[in-house]
């Protein structure tokens, strides 16, 4: 645990009191061509709009100034975990939130379907973001594959997104990623990055040439990419830290591990926002602090569609009052990093974040939008402090020294 956990641990309780996070996924945009406007500035969000005159606002940093983060080590800084600190490989999250058995010792990997030309170019890292269905019928293709002293699996997460799971003597995570992140290149051969790690990469290579040989004529899932290999990790949990009783309300499984990682009670929510608001509504008596995360808007910026992601945010902007009718103590809603739908993937850029309580300072802020959030009363500051400022509004710190 690291020296503010504990810091924040000591001054913790617990109260009744309730904190509800709303995350929209790679919330923060960039303006337009055309309009000079984000996505942000472009939706229809009286809601939000209402609630920032209400609060307080500002624009978070995610991991450091410039530094692009990915789904991970952004959440966990809002958390409050130290993402430099508290790491963990996109792999171990995915088989958490499939409800993987996963034991010490194995190495999980994230895997994409992706397509690739005759000359093994890859042409969409997201096969066209085939069915969950497809993906099922493919990884029970692949699970057929046997490589010599170990055991794998390989299970579907939800559309061209899949798991594989090594299980056997001496293996290591200390891998490169096969996904070069861009279309245009080949698949990367996976690199040890220790020398303990050198079988586990020739055994992960056999079954990358194995999967390729198996999926030859199964356009446009016709390769596979893996990144994130990492093994199982152990965080303090909020409950132990924050004295909090914290449920998630997530869609995606990545999220559901990350979210089951620290501690939080995953509760069972349909796909769509309004579900999502809904299931708080249903579970809202249960708990005392509550993350909500709307994934659909990271999904557009990624896939370059700027409309529909202003749509989403529409969405959540149009749910928003289900929350607002429960009156929880504390409101956040930011995002974990921005995804403007110009550059089609994550950004280094600050996000817009508010806060609503019943004891914060509010500014002259008057839209919840990226200009306006600019000149919010918090200015810019860490992900790192989300979660204090959190508590503080929530009265669940006490006096810290003397």
């Amino acid at each position: 645990m690291t020296a503010i956990l504990e810091q924040i641990k000591e001054i913790s309780l617990p109260s009744p009191s309730k904190i509800a996070l709303v995350i929209i996924d790679g919330l923060g945009g960039l303006p337009h061509p055309e309009t000079q406007k984000t996505e942000l500035e472009t939706a229809q969000t009286p809601n939000l709009n209402s609630l920032a005159k209400k609060g307080i606002c500002g624009l978070v940093v995610p991991v450091s100034p410039g530094i692009t983060p990915g789904s991970a080590p952004a959440h966990l800084a809002l958390f409050g975990y130290d993402p430099f600190r508290f790491t963990i490989g996109r792999g171990t999250l995915e088989a958490l939130g499939i409800d993987f058995p996963l034991q010490e010792g194995d190495v999980a990997a994230r895997g994409n379907f992706c397509t690739i030309d005759k000359k093994g170019v890859i042409l969409d890292r997201r096969a066209g973001r085939i069915s969950t269905e497809k993906c099922l019928e493919l990884c029970q293709q692949l699970s057929q594959i046997k490589i010599d002293k170990v055991r794998l699996w390989v299970s579907p997460v939800k559309e061209h997104r899949f798991v594989v799971v090594f299980r056997g003597d001496n293996l290591r995570p200390e891998l490169s990623d096969s996904d070069p992140q861009q279309v245009g290149r080949k698949p990367k051969q996976v690199a040890a990055l220790s020398l303990k790690a050198k079988q586990t990469a020739i055994l992960t290579n056999e079954f990358i040439a194995k999967a390729k040989a198996i999926l030859m004529n199964s356009y446009p899932a016709n390769m596979v990419l893996l990144r994130g290999f990492s093994q199982l990790p152990h965080f303090p949990t909020m409950n132990e830290v924050y004295k909090l009783k914290p449920a998630a309300i997530v869609t995606y499984p990545m999220y559901r591990g990350l979210a089951k990682l620290v501690g939080m009670e995953v509760v069972d929510s349909g796909d769509s926002i309004e579900e999502e608001f809904k299931a708080l509504e249903q579970h809202y008596a249960a708990h005392d602090f509550f993350f909500l995360h709307v994934k659909q808007a990271d999904a557009a910026g990624e896939d370059g569609d700027f409309l529909r992601k202003v749509q989403v945010i529409e969405e959540v902007d149009a749910a928003l009052p289900r929350l607002l009718d429960l009156q929880p103590e504390v409101i956040v809603v930011t995002g974990d990093h921005s995804t403007p739908a110009l550059l089609k993937a994550h950004s280094w850029h600050p996000v817009p974040f508010l806060l609503y309580s019943q004891w914060c300072r509010s500014d002259d802020v008057a839209e919840f939008s990226e200009s306006a959030c600019a000149k919010g009363s918090l200015g810019r500051f860490p992900a790192l402090e989300v979660m204090p400022l959190a508590l503080a509004n929530a009265l669940k710190l006490t006096k810290f020294g003397a």
